[in-house]
């Protein structure tokens, strides 16, 4: 059976992708049945029980920055061995709330992180391994900051100010530009009817 694809979810905290998930991935299912396959849905950080262990730990314990970034990509690596890379090997379709793309963008744009040193951990961990879509839900931060606060009680990347997301956000689109071959930009601020709509049409090309 030939290889499975990638497909991650990006957005910042709020932009509405969880809402999502669920249904794209019962649409992804129907798509691709007829060939035999399935559809593993995982998230970051997470996916693994080590990386669930450190999801924990990086949701709710104050790091140095550096250390912050180190724990994502060490994450990232087990992932890819224990699910990704298997998945994708024996022809089912990986389904990925976040992957390395929200590191740049929180740790690097959100935070500060150069972006040099997420390029060199990038290169380590993945090699040249990317998604073959990502669905980018973008929204501007004070909305996404309005669905936040109507939330569970916030981690710590959630608690974060406006001008943090702003930055977020500002490097999820630098990247989106940089890719566009793999990218879709989703206006989340547009009704659930139309967000799925537009995503009913980016399933059916793939």
């Amino acid at each position: 059976m030939a290889r499975g694809k990638f497909i991650t979810f990006e957005g910042i905290d709020g932009a509405g992708k969880t809402t999502h998930l669920a249904w794209f991935r019962e649409r992804l299912e129907q798509h691709i049945a007829a060939g035999g396959r399935s559809v593993v849905m995982t998230r970051e950080p997470g996916g693994t029980a080590l990386g669930e262990s450190l999801r924990e730990i990086l949701l709710h314990q104050k790091m140095d920055l550096e250390t912050e970034a180190l724990l994502m990509f060490a994450a990232r690596r087990e992932h890819l061995a224990q699910v990704i890379e298997p998945a994708l090997a024996r022809g089912d379709w990986v389904l990925s709330d976040r992957f390395s793309d929200a590191t740049f963008a929180y740790q690097g744009g959100g935070r500060g992180l150069p972006r040099d040193k997420l390029e060199a951990l990038e290169r380590w961990v993945q090699g040249g391994f990317q998604p073959d879509l990502t669905l980018l839900f973008d929204v501007a931060p004070d909305t996404a900051s309005e669905r936040r606060s109507s939330a569970r009680e916030p981690d710590r990347f959630e608690s974060e100010s406006d001008a943090f997301f702003t930055r977020t956000r500002a490097e999820y689109l630098r990247r989106a530009e940089e890719a566009p071959y793999r990218f879709a930009i989703i206006d989340s601020s547009q009704s659930i009817p139309h967000i799925q709509k537009r995503l009913e049409e980016l399933i059916s090309t793939l």
